[in-house]
């Protein structure tokens, strides 16, 4: 079930330092306490999952909070196999969340597309044989991984022209949405509810109306029978909760995180539980299923014992100044993917008055018979 916007919310007057006067968000819990349903997205090799679940009170914690596992598929070993017949067994819902081998770019986006078909059927087969259960199929759609490995070796005139090819090249993307829509329609044939994973910036190029977003880097604009917007404050964590209740209102479910440091650099601070339960909090305002990312960093920080005693009825506030910064930032993001996807039309533009301007001065030069 997914609830709308239109919960209530209780706004204070926070006026700012500059004079202005936007206002803090204080947002109410759910009446009468009802807890969210919570999956938990899982991406560790199996021998470590494996540890981890073996653990004192992880299973029973996760069977008390009636919670879900989003579990990544990087390999269809009988390893693999024998973890989901044990959470099967256990009574914890599991959804398979398809993912390809790194070799093939581990994330569905248009450059892999074809091998997901594959892939799928492969694990059609796999699931067949090894009488394995599913709550759903997760997608998750991202950018094409081989992109950051090329920045991060320095190529940066290489991948502008990869970019700028891509940018012209809008029949890669038409066929990348048939063959994902095609998948679809396959996973459905086996009964199977479908889940995509999107980053929030989709419903920013859907807002202008633009494919520029979809061209450079690869994700595809495709709903499932649900679509999950991966609203991870930790990425910016001077946005607070602020990015969950500007992007909270067009998102079907919400998937936040993340609780673990990613291995991509500092940047990126994991949430620590007051900063979790405020994003659950708010997320629980617009979507009655919230993914997290993720299960292991839960676990190491002991959040999943703390959920069992969440009281969902109290009240968080997002400050203004986070609001604010996520506001103009949603505006600045629209902006560029507009100018960008017209820049054709402003090149254009520039160069008719150009020539124009030449014509003109031209005929002004040219001497006047007596």
């Amino acid at each position: 079930m997914v609830l709308a916007a239109s919960r209530s919310a209780v706004v204070t007057a926070a006026p700012l330092a500059n004079g202005s006067s936007p206002e803090d968000i204080r947002v109410r819990g759910e009446t009468g306490g009802e807890p969210p349903h919570i999956v938990f997205a899982s991406d560790q090799p199996t021998g470590e999952l494996k540890s981890m679940l073996s653990e004192p009170g992880v299973v029973a914690d996760l069977l008390g909070l009636k919670a879900g596992i989003a579990l990544a598929l990087p390999d269809l070993t009988a390893d693999r196999a024998s973890l989901v017949r044990e959470l099967n067994r256990d009574g914890i819902s599991v959804t398979a969340w398809l993912t390809l081998p790194p070799e093939q770019g581990y994330y569905l986006n248009a450059s892999n597309a074809r091998q997901a078909e594959v892939r799928f059927s492969d694990f059609e087969k796999w699931t067949t044989a090894n009488e394995l259960r599913w709550a759903a199929i997760g997608l998750d759609i991202e950018p094409t991984i081989q992109d950051f490995a090329t920045l991060r070796q320095g190529r940066r005139f290489r991948l502008f022209l990869t970019l700028l090819g891509r940018y012209v090249d809008t029949r890669r993307v038409r066929e990348a949405k048939y063959t994902c829509s095609a998948l679809m329609r396959e996973i459905r044939s086996h009964g199977y509810q479908v889940e995509t994973y999107q980053f929030p910036f989709i419903e920013d190029e859907r807002a202008v109306r633009s494919s520029v977003l979809e061209r450079l880097t690869g994700i595809v604009d495709v709903r499932g029978d649900r679509e999950v917007l991966m609203l991870y404050t930790s990425f910016n964590p001077s946005l607070d909760s602020a990015l969950i209740w500007v992007y909270g209102p067009e998102a079907q479910t919400i998937a936040v995180g993340s609780t673990t440091g990613p291995a991509s650099g500092p940047h990126f601070a994991r949430l620590n539980w007051e900063e979790f339960s405020r994003d659950l909090m708010v997320a629980n305002h617009f979507s009655h299923e919230i993914g997290v990312y993720n299960l292991a960093g839960c676990v190491r920080q002991g959040f999943l014992a703390r959920l069992k005693n969440l009281n969902w009825s109290e009240s968080v506030t997002i400050s203004a100044e986070s609001v604010q910064r996520a506001t103009k930032l949603r505006e600045r993001i629209q902006r560029v993917l507009w100018m960008v996807s017209n820049l054709p039309y402003f090149v254009a533009v520039i160069l008719i008055a150009f020539f124009w301007t030449i014509v003109w001065w031209k005929k002004r030069r040219l001497p006047r018979n007596p």
